[in-house]
């Protein structure tokens, strides 16, 4: 089983595409890939210039005197800042170029690559989503490990379009790499949002997905289709990740977690929205630490088979639920972090509106657990208590009363 191992308190700092291309260099087996984080509106307008710019050319780059910096005095000095922390220490290991790499999930699997020996280069465009701040202090904590982040700027004419970032910017990620020679094995994000209004518990892979609550769920499934769609005519080798309610240490501020320790500490009333018939809601939470899928997924990606937008014959097509398997209602999540905080929340309890949130969420991992040796093992409790204890040191705290 691949277990990326974090320290106790949760240090390390995970949303997803990799991008794999196999070379030989004196009978060693080099992999060359990409991971690239899907959980911000902004991701794919991030991952064109990474790929069509960065990733297409990594190699070649990392190998020559880049010829596209030549102009710069410190040429050198940044292509060495590249070149270095790619560089692999361990056997079979991979150099890995990660997009979106001062995010959540980028930036604790960037943090599992590296504590395993393999050479990481990140990309990110450090947008405002949310307090770019924290992915500032994020790319820090990378830098401290040697890993080189590469800032790339781009401006999108409708940036909170879900439509442009998950549908055309996908479809445009495809065509470079079905162009490719060779063809790199996709790893993308997909989300356990396009289950939508199934009711069938717990969620499975094999489950309908035609019925999504929401226009992002929407987006998500279409990008399943239009992976297949390349899979089946182009030969590209494609992994989807379904992923379920990620939370920990170095979190998305957006997430009712995160909001909630934070109108906690500040005295400010939390929101907790009730299904129908006044039902709790309930969310499939999944620690950051625990998606070791991610880590499987890349190792078991398999290969392209077409060259040149050609395809000389089948290659694999996967989707997998990642996700904790024990939905927690929402007012527990709230009990837990009033335990931990030791602080009473001031609550706010509204019917749910209708803007495409689900009730439940609930993954089945038996094809994961199966195939990636997919297995999470921290249950909400001992999750909470890192994250609380990551918070309060970050901002700065000093609540005697609260969890040292």
């Amino acid at each position: 089983m691949l277990t990326p191992s974090f320290d106790e308190d949760g240090e390390f700092p995970s949303t997803p595409a990799k991008f794999k291309i196999d070379r030989s260099h004196n009978m060693n087996r080099h992999f060359h890939r990409c991971f690239a984080s899907t959980s911000t509106m902004f991701f794919w307008a991030l991952l064109l210039i990474a790929f069509t710019a960065s990733y297409l050319s990594f190699q070649s780059f990392v190998e020559s005197r880049s010829r596209y910096f030549t102009s710069s005095c410190g040429a050198i000095q940044w292509e060495n800042q590249v070149r270095n922390p790619g560089h692999i220490h361990r056997s079979g290991g991979m150099s890995v170029l990660v997009t979106g790499a001062a995010g959540f999930v980028g930036s604790h699997f960037s943090l599992a690559l590296k504590k395993r020996g393999d050479g990481v280069v990140g990309l990110d465009n450090f947008n405002n989503y949310y307090d770019p701040s924290l992915k500032k202090a994020r790319n820090s904590l990378l830098n401290s490990h040697r890993i080189f982040v590469v800032e790339v700027r781009y401006a999108m004419e409708n940036p909170n379009s879900y439509v442009q970032s998950n549908i055309a910017g996908l479809v445009t990620l495809l065509e470079a790499c079905k162009s490719a020679n060779p063809q790199p094995a996709v790893v993308w994000a997909s989300s356990s949002s396009v289950y939508g209004l199934n009711e069938k518990i717990p969620f499975s892979e094999a489950d309908r997905t035609d019925q999504p609550a929401s226009l992002y769920a929407a987006t998500k499934k279409a990008g399943e289709e239009i992976t297949h769609t390349y899979n089946h005519i182009y030969g590209l080798s494609i992994t989807g990740l379904r992923f379920f309610t990620v939370y920990g240490p170095w979190g998305r501020p957006d997430m009712a977690y995160f909001s909630f320790t934070r109108n906690i500490l500040q005295g400010k009333p939390i929101t907790i929205f009730r299904g129908k018939n006044r039902g709790d809601l309930a969310r499939d939470f999944t620690y950051i630490d625990d998606i070791e899928g991610c880590l499987g997924s890349l190792d078991t990606s398999g290969t392209s088979t077409g060259s040149g937008g050609k395809k000389r014959g089948p290659a694999p097509y996967r989707i997998f639920n990642l996700g904790n398997t024990s939905p927690v209602r929402v007012p527990e999540l709230e009990n837990i972090l009033e335990r931990h905080l030791k602080l009473k929340a001031k609550r706010n309890i509204v019917d749910m509106p209708g803007n495409g949130d689900v009730p439940f969420t609930h993954a089945n991992i038996s094809l994961a657990g199966k195939e990636l040796g997919f297995e999470p093992i921290t249950d909400l409790q001992t999750g909470l208590n890192k994250f609380v204890r990551w918070y309060l040191s970050y901002y700065g705290y000093n609540n005697r009363n609260a969890v040292q």
